[in-house]
């Protein structure tokens, strides 16, 4: 059962759940102190509050996806957005840390659902490859948009109402979402032959799980036997997945999709993209705050500076697909974003406008990656499995993420040790390890002595800045020539398994 009305009608109600998804992963930046007086959470807890969406998110993707395969994309949507309002208001009035830990893993449950059905349902609704291109465009511009507005609405809410009204904010937009989808969604899409299997579900959820969380953790207290033996468990539950999947008449994870090296090669591209994009913010949100001296919410303002680029960019790099095929964007955009990383090294300890720059340049790469990719997802899986396909990107966008923020984040945090000033009176302990110690110990210290750690800190952070985004476009360099490498495939998309 289709709709009569515009397809376009229906892509406006697929970005209502899109922005507040991608919002929920930053919107808590600000609320941390009014839940802490609040709430009172131990370290560990207040670790899980940030946490323990992103960690079920990625988990569940992928089962989620083929879910919504076989009980059909609009059905699953709204059964996500209804629960998603339930789970915002039990985290807005949450009484304990336990309490909005719990509310926010059902987010994260009900986000998995949202996301590959919105993409699904593009697919279905735009059969026309030029339109569906346009259609994925504003479906990542607002993805885009979302993390970064998200601190910006946390700031603003906060200066007139408490922390739950970060979470309250969900509510009336998935209230729209269930009222207009009916109308303007397509329903029907859903394969009831298929079969979910119970084993690959909870395999996805013990691979993916346990590994995100070990590389997010290797970002902030380095390689530790405890998260090298989390990251070893999760692999390895990873590697009897994949084996599993390769047995079944209907896998979870259908590997034969990766035959077609458009659908492979965009899978990889994504997850290196998303290392820059999130390894990325990291650097800059510490850089603006930590060595600039910005407030929360004037970092975040100007940390918004770049997704006026971003909103251009995204429709555009789908047209430039079309014309010069997703490979030459692809590579393109990567090269570019390269580019910003490496004029990182013209910002200093007091100059705003060269990490502006910088910043502008690799959102604007890699944005217009990541929507050439989805695309490119969605396009090449047989309609049958695009639920599938699209829990596969957003899995590979999440351990990206996890990656980028490990990875640059290790960099930098070893160059920082390396290279602060240690003979200045201050510079030792915490402050010796990280810049937020420095900013500590330099509050404490006051005065002259204050200052100077602060400013032998600074250096090292951006000394460590430096040398991390230099990872970060060597290894964005070298994706674009391996995507160059290989060539897109002109047979028809590979079908799924009955």
């Amino acid at each position: 059962m289709h709709t009569t009305r515009s397809p376009w009608w229906g892509l406006l109600v697929l970005c209502l759940p899109m922005l507040i998804v991608s919002m929920d992963v930053s919107v808590l930046f600000f609320a941390v102190p009014d839940i802490a007086a609040d709430l009172h959470p131990s370290p560990a807890q207040q670790l899980w509050i940030f946490d323990v969406y992103g960690l079920v998110l990625a988990g569940l993707l992928l089962t989620m996806g083929a879910v919504a395969d076989r009980v059909g994309h609009r059905r699953v949507l709204l059964i996500g957005a209804a629960t998603f309002s339930a789970a915002s208001v039990l985290a807005a009035f949450s009484t304990s840390a336990e309490m909005l830990i719990g509310a926010r893993a059902v987010l994260a449950v009900a986000g998995a659902t949202l996301m590959p059905s919105t993409l699904a349902l593009i697919r279905h609704m735009f059969t026309d490859d030029a339109a569906r291109a346009k259609a994925i465009g504003a479906w990542s511009a607002v993805m885009a948009g979302g993390v970064a507005v998200g601190p910006i609405v946390s700031g603003a809410l906060l200066e007139h109402f408490w922390w739950g009204s970060v979470f309250l904010i969900n509510v009336p937009v998935m209230i729209a979402l269930l009222v207009a989808a009916p109308a303007l969604l397509p329903g029907g899409t859903g394969d009831r032959t298929r079969r979910i299997d119970v084993v690959s579900a909870a395999l996805a959820l013990g691979a993916v799980l346990p590994t995100v969380g070990a590389i997010k953790a290797m970002g902030t207290d380095g390689l530790t036997p405890t998260a090298l033996a989390v990251l070893t468990a999760g692999v390895a539950l990873g590697v009897v997945f994949v084996q599993r999947q390769v047995s079944l008449t209907h896998p979870l994870m259908d590997l034969r999709l990766f035959s077609d090296s458009r659908l492979a090669v965009s899978v990889a591209v994504n997850l290196v993209a998303m290392v820059g994009i999130v390894g990325n913010a990291i650097l800059v949100t510490q850089y603006l705050q930590s060595v600039l001296g910005y407030d929360p919410l004037a970092a975040a303002l100007w940390s918004l500076a770049p997704t006026v680029v971003v909103a251009a960019v995204a429709p555009m790099s789908t047209t430039l697909a079309a014309r010069w095929g997703g490979p030459a964007v692809m590579a393109a955009g990567l090269v570019v974003a390269a580019g910003g990383f490496a004029s990182t090294w013209a910002a200093g300890v007091s100059s705003l406008w060269p990490m502006l720059a910088a910043s502008t340049l690799i959102a604007g790469g890699l944005v217009a990656v990541a929507t050439v990719v989805a695309d490119h997802v969605v396009g090449v899986a047989p309609t049958g499995r695009a639920g599938a396909a699209a829990g596969m990107l957003e899995t590979s966008s999440e351990l990206g993420g996890g990656i980028g923020i490990a990875v640059l984040g290790s960099v930098l945090t070893a160059v920082y040790r390396a290279s602060v000033d240690t003979s200045v009176p201050g510079v030792s302990g915490p402050a010796a390890v990280g810049l937020g110690g420095a900013v500590a110990a330099a509050s404490r210290l006051g005065g002259d002595a204050g200052r100077a750690v602060l400013d032998a800190a600074r250096v090292a952070y951006v000394d460590g800045l430096h040398v991390a985004a230099t990872c970060a476009a060597a290894l964005l360099l070298v994706t674009a020539l391996l995507t160059l490498a290989v060539r897109e495939r002109t047979s028809e998309p590979v079908d799924s398994r009955p």
